[in-house]
């Protein structure tokens, strides 16, 4: 009995860009194709099968604890975008500022689309979605030597907007234009969920 259900709603991908080396900047280079692998993507210092941990995760391990890599890519919305550009005063949010590997555009409330959920292309190739990519400083550098003195705010502007995290479970190309097409987990939310968010943490 299959476990995730293909949807009718489909997304377009209207940017792709890597990070070749995070050490020299978060900055994206735009590239019209990506060749997604099970290690991640060619080129993109995010690649790998596993990875340091870090403070997404610190409640679980120490940071640099050597976990697998479900953060290989970072998928954010077009719609998200224009929305963090306004909250910013800015005319636009670029993709690359945020050190983005795909802008999807067309799939509402695209942050909070359901962990585990699967974004498949046209040539098959198959992400999983792991969670929600919370917002952080390290854009600001980047943002501000674009648009200075609007670093500052990226935190705050794109609390509930950062896209998603996900990593390669079948091989395939990205292209720019191509469409995505949204499968989610055939199941109803946990009943627990509203109780566990509320306890403390340790």
């Amino acid at each position: 009995m299959p476990a995730l259900l293909p949807t009718d709603i489909f997304g377009t991908i209207t940017w792709l860009g890597r990070i070749p080396d995070r050490q020299v900047s978060l900055r994206s280079e735009a590239v019209q194709e990506l060749d997604a692998r099970f290690w991640g993507v060619d080129g993109e210092a995010h690649g790998g099968l596993t990875r340091p941990s870090c403070s997404r995760v610190v409640s679980q391990y120490p940071r640099d604890t050597e976990i697998r890599n479900t953060r290989q890519l970072s998928i954010v919305s077009a719609e998200e975008l224009t929305e963090i550009a306004s909250a910013m005063g800015l005319p636009q949010m670029r993709p690359d500022w945020m050190g983005a590997t795909m802008v999807v555009s067309g799939i509402a409330d695209f942050t909070h689309i359901p962990p585990s959920s699967r974004l498949q292309s046209q040539s098959g190739a198959t992400l999983v979605v792991d969670m929600e990519n919370r917002p952080c400083k390290l854009p600001a550098k980047v943002i501000d030597e674009d648009a200075p003195g609007h670093g500052h705010a990226i935190k705050d502007a794109a609390r509930g907007r950062r896209g998603v995290t996900a990593w390669v479970e079948r091989e395939g190309l990205l292209r720019v234009g191509d469409q995505v097409r949204l499968h989610i987990p055939d199941q109803r939310a946990w009943a627990g969920l509203g109780a566990a968010r509320q306890v403390p943490a340790a």
